[in-house]
């Protein structure tokens, strides 16, 4: 058990199972949410600190890049040593925060570092809340004055195929008793599990869906996303339509353009055609280096132009801006560097 995996209730109970007031229990889950480490917490005694320790969490923050347009990224490690990658992005709205759901990933799409490595194994919810949490006090922030605004579960792994875990973690990061970051503030992107994304539609978190598409037939996704020997583009879509019909929130679509691959005038107009009459959105995304890969990216004036041209046949697209390229914290570019044998 791990207190950061539980709600405030469920920690109080603990407290009072293992012979301490109730009100300790608030005092740990304030501790945790605002990011403060066992020996941190002034208000409890050496004595209790000694009784929670097995079940207080054990994350930090193993390591910083700072970009110079500002982005952070951070390696923080965890308990068994495992280390994932969460970037910290300023704009004038706020902070936004992109975490990773998996140590690694097992999706294997061609454009991406993530899935180099394979998958290792799922984060817990309270993991998931480590990275929000060690970051908001990293940079200033606790419980009652946040700096992070909104969260995109864009990291290294596939949210949806950790869905319990990340489902728990969007209901305790929503708590009014913990951040309380509100869930039309939380993102998440999928490569396209069509299962999930009904099971997710039916719950109706109110968060807002991010599909990573990438090609506009079946047999061009095949080439660079695995996921599309599973699933049809247009079992996506269907998907996607369902999503909106239970939510009422228009869906997301991340076109990366791949030199030669995805950026045909034909692409093009099978994507205008597939999402037409939609409500949804295109994020289009310049491809970020990725040095195992051999895949090419378009240049920003043609990107410039296939954005135009989307929305002049009735879709609504604009360009994503790029940030912490350089230090390898763009999308597509989050890995897992530091092995534990490196440790």
């Amino acid at each position: 058990m791990n207190y950061a995996d539980l709600t405030k209730q469920e920690i109080c109970e603990n407290i009072e199972k293992i012979g301490l007031p109730k009100f300790r229990g608030s005092q740990v889950f304030d501790a945790i949410v605002n990011g403060l480490d066992l020996q941190q917490i002034s208000v409890l005694s050496a004595e209790i600190k000694e009784k929670i320790e097995n079940f207080y969490p054990k994350y930090r923050i193993f390591k910083k890049f700072v970009s110079k347009d500002g982005t952070k990224k951070y390696l923080v490690q965890f308990e068994d040593e495992s280390i994932v990658e969460c970037v910290l992005m300023s704009y004038k709205y706020g902070n936004t925060i992109c975490i990773s759901s998996q140590v690694g990933c097992r999706m294997g799409c061609k454009f991406c570092a993530s899935t180099l490595q394979g998958l290792n194994r799922n984060l817990s919810a309270g993991e998931m809340l480590g990275q929000v949490y060690l970051i908001n006090k990293e940079n200033g922030g606790n419980k009652k004055d946040r700096k992070i605004t909104n969260i995109v579960l864009m990291g290294s792994g596939e949210p949806l195929d950790n869905f319990d875990n990340v489902v728990k973690f969007i209901q305790l990061v929503s708590s009014v008793e913990g951040l309380n970051i509100s869930k039309r503030n939380i993102s998440l992107s999928t490569c396209g599990l069509v299962d999930k994304i009904y099971e997710l539609a039916d719950k109706k978190l109110d968060i807002s869906l991010t599909i990573s598409l990438h090609a506009t037939t079946d047999e061009k996704r095949k080439e660079i996303m695995p996921i599309a020997n599973k699933w049809s583009v247009n079992q996506i879509i269907d998907a996607c339509d369902y999503y909106f019909k239970q939510t009422g929130r228009r869906f997301y679509v991340e076109y990366t353009l791949i030199k030669g691959v995805n950026d045909s005038q034909e692409d093009l107009n099978r994507l205008a055609h597939l999402l037409k009459n939609k409500t949804c959105h295109v994020n289009i995304i310049l491809l970020n280096p990725v040095k195992e890969r051999s895949l090419l990216a378009t240049d920003r004036k043609f990107a410039e132009n296939f954005c135009k041209n989307l929305n002049e046949l009735g879709v609504s697209a604009t360009i994503r801006r790029s940030m912490g390229q350089d230090i390898s914290g763009a999308c597509g570019q989050l890995r897992n560097k530091f092995l534990r044998k490196q440790l």
